[in-house]
């Protein structure tokens, strides 16, 4: 496997497939920056030059640009406060007011190293899988993908810090709207009220853009301010946020494993990890009290997590054919149009194709990070510029980040709507992050939930993997409670 392995490596290094990689890097990395776009629109946009390519030069443009969008989007996560991408949206908590205390280049240094060995580590995962993981795949049923969407539920209420009943409210009513629409699992429409814009439920984009980036434009206008509160030079912390994250070395490692982990599962994908990274940081870190108020390791543990969670989610995609997300099920639309079935050939007729993709993860991460890191002290004085010139730019940005979703003057107003009850959240000290885990794993929890029963009645409960997978769920609130409770001044009589 080692010699193919190097001979995908100068397969890659011919200096015509390098060059649609980095075609591939660019086209992400733009993607990524403007908020509302992602991984779908990215893929869609390079699908129809792949027409007439073979596949190690179209796989090379295709894995460049979705290694990255998850390294660059970090950018308007931290210095605008709103997600580039669904994956990006944990990233705010402690990267946005690190960028008001003016910080900014100090977040975005420890993102962007992060994001480089996390992609890095995923391009291992997926190597080691070609052996490995082909018996786990099978063995993951409804039932076991049940309990990893309750496992994603599990975290609403740590991340509601001191009001865990507003976080688990804040939860279930994120599942509520994310009922909204066609059932999964059955042909039935719910909370439609006759409306056809409302059949195909809320887009995710629009809730992300709305939640979290259109309370802060809110904010921003009416107190007539930059988005950094001082004045401190941005371009001076990007070695120091490297340092914090080198500091931060087994953060990264652990959150890149659980980034990784999640991403293998089909449909839980981008939109679930960075949560599960925050919340599994503030359980285990010590001295969590300042996570959400600008504490570094909130933004490396999410960053780490993304960018791992590709190499993850190729797994299944490439192995069986099984697309956790939109991107993979576009990146294998890709694969057909070049003559390529995923499947067993990606690992006996194909293995050098698999090769090469994998050593595209790992280089575009690479590539993606530098690039980020050398333009990142003239992008984060985007702080320093007056809100009254910012925010017109940004909103048009978001309205039309918004529309794209459906292509629907209803995305419109519903990103308005999802906007006025983010900014009333805020203000109310409501936990918004719980909301849109509710919403983002709604679909997949109600799907798995019908399946088992329908498949297994209550049996499913007794099922091993079942049964594991309870158990961590419990160990992870258990551990959570105690270190919370240990962070916590005793009072002495």
């Amino acid at each position: 496997m080692l010699e193919i392995a190097l001979q995908a490596l100068m397969i890659l290094f011919d200096p015509a497939r390098l060059i649609f990689m980095f075609i591939g890097i660019a086209v992400g990395l733009v993607i990524g920056f403007l908020p509302g776009l992602g991984g779908m629109v990215g893929m869609s946009i390079l699908l129809p030059f792949i027409f007439g390519m073979d596949p190690y030069s179209g796989m090379a443009m295709l894995i460049g640009m979705a290694a990255v969008i998850h390294t660059s989007d970090t950018f308007p996560s931290v210095l605008i406060g709103m997600p580039g991408s669904s994956g990006a949206q944990a990233t705010i908590l402690d990267g946005y007011p690190l960028a008001q205390k003016g910080e900014a280049s100090r977040a975005l240094g420890a993102a962007f190293f992060s994001s480089m060995i996390g992609g890095i580590i995923g391009g291992v995962v997926l190597f080691l899988a070609i052996p490995v993981f082909r018996p786990l795949v099978l063995a993951f049923k409804s039932p076991e993908l049940l309990m990893m969407s309750i496992m994603g539920l599990s975290m609403v209420g740590i991340l509601a810090g001191n009001a865990p009943l507003k976080g688990i409210l804040a939860g279930a009513f994120g599942l509520m709207l994310g009922a909204v629409g066609v059932a999964p699992a059955v042909p039935e429409y719910r909370y439609t009220f006759d409306i056809l814009y409302l059949s195909a439920g809320v887009p995710l984009i629009v809730m992300a853009l709305g939640l979290f980036a259109f309370p802060e434009l809110l904010d921003l206008l009416a107190e007539r301010r930059s988005i950094a509160k001082c004045a401190t030079p941005t371009g001076s912390g990007i070695l120091q946020g490297i340092r914090d994250a080198i500091r931060e070395k087994w953060l990264i490692l652990w959150s890149a494993g659980i980034g990784a982990l999640v991403g293998f599962i089909p449909g839980l994908g981008g939109a679930v990890v960075n949560w599960v990274n925050y919340g599994a940081a503030m359980r285990f870190c010590k001295n969590s009290e300042n996570f959400g108020k600008g504490d570094i390791r909130g933004v490396i543990a999410p960053e780490s997590g993304n960018n791992a969670k590709e190499g993850g989610a190729l797994i299944p995609a490439l192995m069986f054919g099984i697309p956790g997300s939109g991107t993979t099920a576009i990146l294998l639309g890709g694969l057909t149009l070049m003559g390529v079935h995923a499947g067993a050939s990606m690992v006996t007729t194909e293995l050098t194709l698999l090769m090469v993709i994998i050593w595209t993860l790992v280089l575009a991460n690479i590539f993606g990070a530098a690039a980020c890191i050398l333009f990142s002290k003239v992008v984060a004085r985007i702080c320093q510029i007056p809100a009254q010139k910012l925010v017109p730019f940004i909103l048009v940005i978001l309205l039309i980040g918004s529309y794209q979703a459906n292509r629907h003057w209803g995305d419109i107003i519903f990103f308005v709507i999802i906007g006025v009850l983010g900014w009333v959240m805020k203000h109310l000290d409501w936990p918004r992050p719980p909301l849109i885990i509710g919403f983002v794993l709604s679909t997949a929890t109600e799907r798995y939930l019908w399946i088992s029963m329908s498949f297994h009645g209550f049996a499913w409960l007794t099922h091993p993997g079942v049964i594991i997978i309870g158990c961590f769920i419990i160990f992870l609130l258990w551990g959570g409670i105690k270190l919370k409770s240990k962070s916590q001044p005793q009072n002495i009589s």
